[in-house]
């Protein structure tokens, strides 16, 4: 499969020049439309259908600097427009596509890999320590690199010599008042996603069907477009309920179906040999095994469908209660509170104190608040309150040493006094996106070695624009799960949209942490974030022993993302293991 890739702006990669762009570069197999026009140039890159008038008409926003009608295109892609002296380069709105960007010299340089950026890169290690502690979705516009920015998804980077480079917004969502008027639109925006690319490949294309919603709707919609192989994975561990809906849907379907069984091999955190390295510690790092043993049958076909990034856009989370309180509307917010904990037979009190605390305090008086919890003194690790957070604490933050709770409380002082949104459901949304959109943007490296071409049609621009139009409140349903769904394609088997459930790989987390123990303590006791004091290994091996013993789901989550990331750093598998 060929890799893509694009550099400017004084990077020193070498590569194709696209015509009327004298210093931007393409790696020689990347999908290319481009057209000039005097010192006007437009192209694109990537996965897109756009013609040449298309192209022609984009040109016209070019002279007039309207840079955020470049993005409106099925796909995904690239866009790297200039007008004599400004340059302009963007990614999609999920930071699939990204976009790097680092000082060199009086210039900017930029890549959509930070590798080719030209400067060495060297991990930044207090900033991986806050992100392990507090999340990622605070720093859209940090890398795991020091000195080396991150275009945020839903923006574009304008250069103008003698100029600091600039943000500029492209999300350009157009909104609805109800789930119905914007459901038509993305129903069509996702069967077109899915569409285009199943016609233009040309034949069989691959596709996971995990049983759940988001990849069953793409399947629906790909087999009335041609012909597909899925592929399901499953073991010892894996929800019955996930593979009786994953064989009914290729029943449905009459597509092919492969179901790969797995074993001890496949549990998670194995890192096997041959495992290649990834450009940033990613949460899919772990499945390694399992990935090689499932997608194996529809290794080189010309692409592989993915639902990642329809829990996204189809749902949203309880920060839309937390935006009805912000506006005033806390009747309204109560009363929806009250009946979604009741209809999950969790207490209301408890949810809905967590949520009005989350609208006092605000965005930026969150994080200084958890900031000073850092301060005061080690963080005991409690159960977690229930309802949205904008800033949770969790088991990563029990694990810093001294030197690492202060490191992590500047980090988070700085970033409640960024300029984001303090509205709740808007900061969520594009968080959670940007986070589904790195973690694809990370598999790169193994979906590559694995020989799949994957692509997300969830992600695509038009198809998050149409989603993000419909108010996150009309999208998180009280009864019906993923309401946008069944509203936007009524085509499919209601046996499919009435199914409430998701499956869960917890069970294999905690196999695959008792399994491989012993190695992965001795992975991040090595690691250097112990190394520069910032972790304390003590506390974390504990929390792993605990863990192994299925003693604490709670902490499993950060141990995948603490493991993942010494995985990272160190560059190597865990060391051989020993005996218990």
């Amino acid at each position: 499969m060929e890799q893509e890739w694009i550099t400017g702006g004084g990077s020193t990669a070498a590569g194709m020049v696209i015509d009327g762009m004298s210093d931007v570069r393409r790696a020689p197999g990347a999908r290319l439309r481009a057209v000039a026009e005097g010192p006007f140039a437009l192209a694109v890159v990537g996965d897109c259908p756009v013609t040449e008038q298309d192209l022609r008409a984009g040109l016209r926003a070019v002279r007039a600097g309207l840079w955020n009608r470049l993005t409106g295109w099925p796909g995904s892609y690239w866009v790297i427009a200039g007008s004599g002296r400004q340059r302009f380069v963007c990614g999609d709105l999920a930071g699939l596509r990204g976009i790097f960007y680092t000082s060199r010299g009086r210039a900017t340089a930029w890549a959509t890999e930070a590798r080719l950026l030209g400067r060495p890169t060297v991990p930044d290690l207090p900033w991986l320590a806050a992100r392990l502690a507090a999340g990622e979705h605070h720093w859209p516009h940090r890398t795991p690199y020091e000195e080396i920015r991150l275009v945020p998804g839903g923006f574009g980077l304008l250069l103008t010599p003698g100029a600091p480079p600039q943000l500029v917004d492209v999300r350009c969502i157009e909104p609805v008042d109800e789930l119905r008027e914007g459901a038509d639109r993305f129903g069509q925006a996702l069967t077109d996603a899915v569409r285009h690319r199943v016609r233009a490949a040309r034949g069989v294309v691959g596709a996971d069907l995990s049983g759940g919603l988001d990849s069953s709707a793409a399947v629906v919609l790909a087999a009335d477009a041609g012909t597909v192989h899925a592929v399901t994975y499953t073991d010892g561990y894996t929800s019955g309920e996930d593979m009786a809906f994953a064989a009914r849907v290729a029943e449905h379907t009459g597509i092919a179906h492969t179901v790969a069984a797995g074993g001890d091999g496949q549990l998670p955190f194995g890192f096997p040999s041959g495992q290649p390295a990834g450009a940033e510690p990613v949460l899919e790092a772990v499945n390694y095994a399992m990935d090689a043993c499932y997608l194996q049958p529809v290794r080189s076909l010309p692409l592989h469908l993915t639902g990642h990034g329809g829990d996204v856009v189809l749902d949203a989370s309880g920060s839309c209660w937390v935006r009805l309180l912000q506006d005033g509307r806390r009747r309204e917010a109560h009363r929806q509170v009250v009946a979604f904990a009741r209809l999950r037979n969790t207490a209301p009190g408890p949810y809905w104190k967590a949520l009005k605390q989350a609208a006092d305090l605000g965005r930026s008086g969150s994080l200084k608040r958890a900031a000073e919890t850092l301060e005061r003194g080690p963080v005991t690790l409690e159960a977690a309150a229930p309802g949205w957070s904008w800033c949770r604490l969790g088991a990563g933050a029990s694990w810093l040493t001294g030197h690492g709770r202060h490191q992590v409380a500047a980090f988070l002082r700085q970033a409640a006094g960024d300029r984001q949104t303090e509205d709740a459901d808007e900061f969520d949304q594009w968080a959670a996106l940007r986070a589904v959109g790195a973690s694809a943007r990370g598999w790169a490296p193994y979906s590559h070695a694995l020989g799949v071409n994957p692509v997300y049609p969830y992600l695509d621009n038009q198809v998050v624009r149409a989603a993000f139009a419909v108010p996150a409140l009309a999208r998180r349903g009280l009864v019906a799960y993923k309401p946008l769904l069944r509203a936007a394609l009524p085509q499919l088997p209601d046996w499919l949209t009435s199914r409430r459930s998701k499956g869960s790989f917890t069970a294999q987390r905690i196999a695959g942490l008792a399994r491989h123990r012993n190695r992965l303590d001795t992975l991040i006791a090595s690691s250097p974030l112990v190394d520069s004091g910032l972790i304390d290994p003590a506390t974390v091996r504990t929390a792993l022993a605990r863990a192994a013993r299925g003693q604490s789901a709670m902490m499993i989550a950060d141990l995948h993302h603490l493991i993942v990331t010494c995985s990272w750093l160190t560059g190597r598998k865990p060391a051989p293991e020993t005996a218990c």
